[in-house]
C-alpha cells in the first residue's frame, strides 16, 4: 500500500514537493448530478423556471469556473496552479442536471481537485439559485472521471 502524498514521514499533513517534477500537460474531468424534486425538474424540462437571480445553468457555469480557480484557496494542501483551460458543461437529464468540468494545465500536478471543485461548486450553484423553489434537490455523483499527465493516467468511463 502506498503512503499518503499529504502526510510526511513524522506524521503531519504537508504539501507534497513537486519542485523535482517535470512540467507536463495536465488534464482532468470531473462530474457531479443535482436531482431536482418532480415540480421543479417539469418547469426545467419545459424551460419554464427563470429564477430571481438570473439564468440558472449560465451563472453555474461561470461559478464553477470561479471555483476552479479559488481550489487552492479552499483545499488547504492543494498548490496554487495557472490554470490553462476551464470547460464547464451544464445539461439537463430527466431527473435535473449533469455537470461535466474540465481542467486543463501545464505543470508539475494534476488538476483533480480543480476538476472536483469546479463540478462540486457548479451543482451548489444551481442549488442556491433554485433553493426559492425547494430545498428538496439532491447534489451527488460527485466524481473524477478521468485524469492525464505526470506519472499515471486514469479513466471511469465505461
Amino acid at each position: 500500500m502506498e503512503n499518503l502524498s499529504h502526510v510526511n514521514e513524522k506524521g503531519n499533513a504537508a504539501m507534497v514537493d513537486v519542485s523535482e517534477k517535470r512540467e507536463t500537460l495536465r488534464q482532468a474531468t470531473a462530474v457531479a448530478e443535482i436531482i431536482f424534486p418532480e415540480n421543479l425538474n417539469q418547469l426545467f424540462l419545459n424551460n419554464e423556471y427563470q429564477s430571481p437571480k438570473g439564468p440558472v445553468f449560465q451563472t453555474a457555469r461561470i461559478a464553477g469556473i470561479q471555483g476552479v480557480k479559488q481550489t487552492s484557496s479552499l483545499i488547504p494542501l492543494c498548490h496554487p496552479l495557472a490554470i490553462t483551460g476551464i470547460d464547464v458543461q451544464i445539461e439537463k437529464t430527466e431527473k435535473g442536471a449533469h455537470i461535466l468540468c474540465t481542467v486543463k494545465t501545464f505543470g508539475k500536478t494534476g488538476v483533480e481537485m480543480e476538476a472536483l471543485t469546479g463540478a462540486s461548486v457548479a451543482a451548489l450553484t444551481i442549488y442556491d439559485m433554485c433553493k426559492a423553489m425547494s430545498f428538496d434537490m439532491e447534489i451527488g455523483g460527485i466524481k473524477l472521471m478521468e485524469k492525464s499527465g505526470g506519472k499515471s493516467t486514469y479513466s471511469a468511463w465505461q
